[in-house]
């Protein structure tokens, strides 16, 4: 990993310089947040915003897209090629790099590698950019407040300069062409870690830091708990929408009105959704909502971390603010915080007792 400055006046021109051979994708102001978008016009670009509205994982999984196409006739495959552009994600934070690279462990996996997955992902360098945390973020409680890798370069405001940290050759070779770097200083180093400091004491502590929280999991399986915040549920599926890492899908054959032709379209799917696990023969395994708002807080919390080792959840707070009945990890933490404190009292008071 290697470690410049940049002036932040050169930061039109760094943007530029990734214009002139990439898509450019970075967050802009739309009504009263910001999104990802395409940018035209460097001046568009924002990088001291808030969590975007949706995250900027639709550039590597799409809400929607043809896997190929098929002749119904001959029974067979028409090719379908894949259009991938080379592009460069800007300014993205810290919580979204995490969610990326768990993305990356699903659809990378040697195994079953996903290639339009792949595709995309291989033609995209990423920018990061360091944030400061909302009232709704969490991040610092799922470790994923800082992100050691998952991008080309990463730029921390300093004020007047941007601390860069390059891990990539290719965005190595543009930074140079297109700014004028220079070695760090002693005060950018205090710069730096003082940026890092306020940043840490910015988070909300009254959000509970919940150890163990595989082994609650299964303590509290049947606790009513979930049936309180299951009914709370609309069945909307807007956490899915803007959460970075949900990533389940529905396939589907689309015949054309010929009925000669047709596509595989691959589109968004969500675990909170009646339909998801209702199968052939029309069982469903999880038909109220208590189940599927259980397992949907499983699998963020404690599924994917059984199998990859990171909570699958980044803390980017997005759910917090799209759930209209405060259905989120938070409530969660808080729960199981409630109810450690209480066994924590029984436990005290039993042994007073004795």
């Amino acid at each position: 990993m290697l470690y410049r400055i940049i002036d932040a006046d050169d930061l039109p021109s760094l943007i530029r310089a990734f214009m002139e051979s990439y898509e450019l994708v970075a967050p802009v102001a739309h009504g009263q947040g910001y999104i990802f978008d395409v940018i035209e016009n460097p001046d568009d670009v924002v990088l001291d915003y808030p969590t975007t509205m949706a995250s900027p994982k639709k550039y590597f999984l799409p809400p929607e897209e043809t896997l190929f196409k098929f002749d119904v006739a001959e029974n067979d495959v028409i090719e379908y090629e894949l259009d991938v552009k080379p592009r460069v994600l800007f300014g993205v934070h810290p919580c979204d790099l995490n969610a990326i690279e768990r993305l990356d462990a699903v659809f990378l996996d040697s195994r079953y590698s996903d290639p339009y997955y792949r595709a995309r992902r291989e033609a995209t360098l990423i920018v990061g950019v360091g944030c400061m945390p909302t009232s709704s973020c969490f991040c610092h409680r799922v470790d994923a407040d800082e992100a050691p890798r998952g991008y080309d370069l990463f730029l921390q405001d300093l004020g007047d300069r941007y601390w860069v940290s390059i891990s990539s050759v290719a965005a190595a070779e543009i930074l140079e062409e297109s700014t004028h770097l220079r070695e760090a200083t002693d005060d950018d180093r205090a710069a730096f870690a003082a940026a890092n400091h306020r940043r840490a004491a910015a988070f909300d502590e009254s959000i509970p830091n919940v150890q163990d929280i595989a082994m609650l999991m299964d303590t509290y399986h049947r606790d009513p708990f979930w049936a309180e915040l299951g009914s709370r549920c609309l069945n909307c599926t807007a956490c899915a929408a803007v959460c970075p890492t949900c990533m389940c899908f529905d396939i589907k054959d689309i015949l054309a009105p010929d009925a000669k032709t047709g596509e595989r379209v691959r589109t968004w799917d969500c675990c909170t959704s009646p339909e998801f696990a209702q199968v052939a023969g029309g069982h469903n395994f999880r038909a109220d909502e208590r189940g599927r708002v259980r397992h949907r807080m499983y699998h963020k919390l404690n599924g994917f971390k059984m199998k990859h080792g990171t909570m699958l959840c980044v803390g980017c707070g997005r759910c917090v603010r799209a759930c209209k009945t405060n259905i989120n990890p938070i409530e969660v933490f808080k729960f199981f915080a409630e109810k450690t404190r209480s066994s924590a009292v029984t436990t005290k008071e039993a042994n007073d007792a004795e």
